[in-house]
């Protein structure tokens, strides 16, 4: 009895070892065969509430881990550049925008954003949005957020002054606002705006300042338009309105850093993306979240191209080497469940704006943002196909539809930023500006 106890015993411990030994190499067969899907994204705040919810993508598909790559806006666009361009591969999913998206996208470069799951509802993604990151009618990549531009601004310091900030403001009332709200000495200052360079941080900002004062990039003929009356205006007033009422070292300013003085209280107007809205009013992330107000961006001679329209949207390059993995994450990150996933998490003020329809449908939303309607209205009003007063050759409201645009639009912004600093004047930064324009353009063949 004892020994046919024992053979039995050994007998199970063997066939236990054996299960145990089955379970670790199909472990590690599965650790081996999961995709790694390696993402390029800039450091904005939506993008790092991505990052930390993508723990729960990751925990649906086991078999696809996710190597993040975060980056500043200017640096982003450089190395996605620079990697799509030489075919390198090292990204399989690239934050892009309205610019490269039909750019990339018709050279060949960027896998179309067909054969979506039917519960993706590809109809219910604003169609202004899905346009601006299409071509030849294919998409080309899937909006992670969407925005045009407003003005933002201080009630507590206004109602102070017995100041009232029309809904759709001028550039010269701005400016008078920014003069009677300016207290630097209780860190305080009348107005912040991008002076960071870059064609995407700066130039964006001012090339519908500048559409605003009647001005163009370039005229029918692709001659630049730089040195005209229209942009000298702009610009100059622009230098003047930041060294007199902007915060110090205001050249080094971008988007995030504006932000984070709005937020702590340090700007009493502020221009610039719709999207920061959701995190002004988000208490979490604003010390005057219970203060701000909004308006239209400015206009002056002209509404047209006043406010611009961007998307920040996810694509896949065709050198990835894991196209459904990559596929499957831009699905997650850009669908509906999704903005539900950062409604739990942050509050509905903070969900990804200006891509769904279903999102401006929904009372919370409406409740807790106030600006949703208005912000949508912005998002549908933006006209890259008629973005100046005077006839253009290309299109884009906050930039030039050119694939030349990225390198000639840095170099005016660095010039613009030096005027800025002080290392200039606004007529040498101007002129400079518009012979690397011509140039580019002229060396491309669109001059005839």
């Amino acid at each position: 009895m004892q020994s046919e106890f024992g053979t039995a015993r050994r007998f199970a411990y063997k066939a236990l070892g054996a299960a145990v030994l089955a379970c670790a190499a199909g472990g590690a067969a599965s650790a081996a065969s999961a995709a790694t899907v390696t993402i390029a994204v800039v450091n904005n705040p939506d993008m790092l509430e991505m990052k930390k919810l993508s723990a729960e993508f990751e925990k649906a598909n086991p078999d696809i881990k996710l190597n993040w790559v975060v980056l500043e806006e200017n640096v982003l666009r450089q190395r996605a550049t620079t990697d799509i361009t030489t075919g390198s591969g090292q990204f399989d999913v690239m934050m892009i925008g309205a610019y490269e998206a039909p750019q990339w996208g018709k050279r060949g470069w960027l896998s179309p954003m067909t054969n979506l799951p039917a519960d993706y509802d590809l109809n219910d993604v604003l169609k202004p949005v899905r346009d601006s990151l299409s071509s030849g009618g294919t998409l080309y990549a899937l909006p992670f957020y969407a925005e045009s531009s407003m003005t933002f601004y201080r009630k507590d310091l206004f109602a102070a002054k017995g100041l009232t900030m029309p809904p759709n403001p001028t550039y010269d009332q701005i400016a008078q606002f920014a003069d009677k709200l300016t207290d630097k000495s209780a860190g305080i200052y009348g107005i912040c705006l991008r002076g960071k360079a870059g064609w995407g941080e700066n130039m964006a900002y001012l090339t519908t300042r500048v559409n605003a004062y009647g001005g163009r990039w370039f005229d029918e003929k692709w001659h630049a338009q730089l040195t005209t009356p229209e942009w000298k205006k702009a610009v100059s007033t622009y230098v003047d309105l930041m060294k007199k009422d902007g915060p110090p070292g205001a050249s080094s300013n971008g988007f995030n850093e504006n932000l984070t003085l709005m937020s702590s209280g340090k700007c009493a107007m502020w221009i610039d993306a719709t999207v920061a809205a959701g995190m002004l009013y988000n208490k979490q992330q604003s010390q005057v979240a219970d203060k701000i107000g909004f308006a239209a961006a400015p206009t002056e001679v002209t509404a047209n191209g006043s406010h611009w329209l961007w998307a920040w949207a996810l694509a896949i390059p065709k050198t990835s080497k894991q196209q459904d993995a990559a596929k499957k994450f831009i699905g997650w990150a850009t669908g509906k469940p999704y903005i539900e996933l950062v409604a739990k998490d942050e509050g509905w003020a903070s969900v990804p704006p200006g891509t769904r329809q279903s999102t401006y449908a929904r009372a919370e939303y409406k409740q807790a943002a106030p600006f949703s309607d208005f912000v949508l209205k912005a998002i549908e009003t933006a006209d890259p196909n008629h973005p100046t007063l005077k006839p253009v050759p290309y299109t884009g409201v906050q930039f030039v539809g050119i694939p030349e645009f990225q390198s000639f639009g840095t170099v005016v912004g660095q010039s613009v930023s030096g005027a800025l600093a002080g290392q200039m004047s606004v007529d040498q930064a101007l002129a400079a500006g518009n012979a690397a324009a011509d140039r580019a353009v002229r060396q491309a063949g669109y001059q005839k």
